[in-house]
């Protein structure tokens, strides 16, 4: 999504060619391109499929028809993790902890679903600013809560920068993720002011926000995470630009501000 005017055969030569060795995918290019189609094309390229996004929203009657769905759709990229945002409040509903129950209900279905096809679930908590219409889910305490019924191998979290900077309890959520071996994700975004309208696309660049991204990495390592680390970044700005160059940008970011904050 970071760099979604990209079409996968454009972003799969570019990831190539910078040396970048994966990618998470989301459903609707995908779906778009043809799965199976999709999957031999990051295959041929020597890269990996780090994750797919999404599943989730627990609110509506199909939900879990589509969770299965997507579910295949991992399995079939070749990917063990499917990254899920749960989904806020039904129309109408105020009841927060109902809503998370829900999600709950939802998790012991699915989960067993997904563990027969080696896919893991992923529980993303979001921003607490998008509580009532995307996500329940507002913090990796919460998370952890959810995934606890289930064995780290079939449920577990995701840790996104954007989403969690702000939660002092996060540092002591990340640690126990880490010890469970629940950390299914880490994905970087930086967080830049003034938002805009309707808060979804105000994801910073690397570098340009005030998220300590490097602090965040160290963290994530020490409590045990060896695997992908994802830059996800929703920006209309980022889009509206050349997406290589974007791609370009991103990488010299993460080598700069997370690997070498220093150097």
């Amino acid at each position: 999504m970071t760099v979604r005017q990209l079409s996968l055969p454009e972003l799969t030569e570019a990831c190539v060619r910078l040396g970048v060795p994966g990618v998470g995918l989301w459903r609707e290019p995908v779906r778009d391109y043809g799965v199976e189609a999709a999957a031999k094309l990051v295959r041929d390229a020597g890269l990996a499929v780090t994750t797919l996004c999404r599943g989730g929203f627990f609110t509506t009657a199909d939900d879990l028809d589509d969770n299965r769905e997507a579910v295949d759709e991992a399995a079939a990229l070749g990917t063990d993790t499917l990254v899920l945002v749960s989904g806020g409040l039904p129309p109408g509903g105020r009841d927060l902890a109902a809503a998370r129950e829900r999600i709950a209900a939802a998790l012991a279905v699915l989960a067993p679903y997904a563990a027969e096809r080696g896919v893991r679930l992923a529980v993303e908590p979001l921003h607490p600013m998008y509580a009532a219409d995307r996500c329940a889910v507002s913090t990796l305490d919460q998370a952890l809560e959810l995934a606890a019924p289930f064995p780290a191998s079939q449920v577990g979290v995701v840790v996104d920068t954007y989403h969690v900077w702000w939660d002092d309890r996060a540092p002591a959520a990340v640690a126990r993720a880490g010890a469970e071996g629940r950390i299914h994700s880490f994905q970087l975004a930086d967080w830049t002011t003034p938002l805009p309208a309707g808060v979804m696309t105000g994801r910073g660049q690397l570098g340009e926000g005030v998220i300590d991204l490097r602090g965040w990495y160290e963290r994530v390592v020490a409590a045990g995470y060896g695997g992908p680390v994802e830059v996800e970044l929703f920006n209309d700005a980022l889009w509206a630009r050349d997406g290589v160059e974007v791609l370009e940008e991103t990488v010299r970011g993460y080598v700069r501000h997370v690997l070498r904050p220093n150097g």
